[in-house]
């Protein structure tokens, strides 16, 4: 059975924590691809700082030359409101010969009872859920909160890289490098356009 990874997100902007995430979970987890997914209007996310259009063409920049990524509008062309677990329903009429593991960082993890129909999601995918430093999740809660979910979870191993996509905008709008945080194709995008210059308004 074919296993795909599907790491969704705003990418607001994207950065390398997204792909070092997306290739370890790649080869650790025996994927044999994995979507980037670009979130259209997440409900549990404040207002946007770049347009969907942006964010997209940033995340095909950031991609562009590894052939286990692929870029999916799953989420983009569809109405709201952009649940993740509907957005698996969908992929998984796509793909019903496949395995599905949906990738998170442990915060995600701690928080994903808050999320809708949790105990849905995990029937539709595998978790595979990047360690990070202060937020290992309580188990024992997850287990009360969401039957089964141990079993739903594999952990992805490897170098704790913290950038923040708002650390990124907020750096931009003060003038400061984000090189070597994210790569140089998203930033020349981003000098191009002109992005997240005033961080306290949406880029129309």
């Amino acid at each position: 059975m074919k296993r795909i990874g599907i790491l969704g997100g705003t990418f607001d902007p994207p950065h390398y924590g997204h792909l070092i995430l997306a290739e370890l979970a790649a080869e650790g987890l025996a994927l044999d691809c994995v979507l980037f997914a670009p979130a259209a209007d997440p409900p549990h996310k404040g207002a946007l700082r770049a347009s969907a259009e942006h964010r997209t063409a940033m995340v095909e920049r950031a991609i562009a030359g590894n052939p286990r990524f692929s870029l999916s509008r799953v989420d983009l062309d569809r109405p709201g409101p952009h649940y993740s677990v509907d957005m698996l329903h969908l992929l998984r009429a796509e793909h019903p010969q496949t395995e599905f593991v949906f990738l998170i960082g442990g915060d995600s993890l701690r928080d994903l009872p808050t999320w809708s129909r949790p105990n849905e999601l995990i029937a539709l995918a595998r978790l595979g859920v990047m360690r990070r430093p202060g937020s290992a999740p309580d188990l024992a809660r997850l287990e009360r909160d969401i039957p089964g979910i141990r079993a739903r979870v594999d952990w992805i191993d490897g170098p704790q890289i913290e950038i923040s996509a708002s650390d990124l905008a907020r750096r931009v709008s003060a003038g400061l490098s984000i090189r070597y945080q994210t790569p140089d194709a998203v930033r020349t995008y981003i000098e191009e356009h002109r992005l997240y210059r005033n961080h306290a308004e949406t880029v129309k």
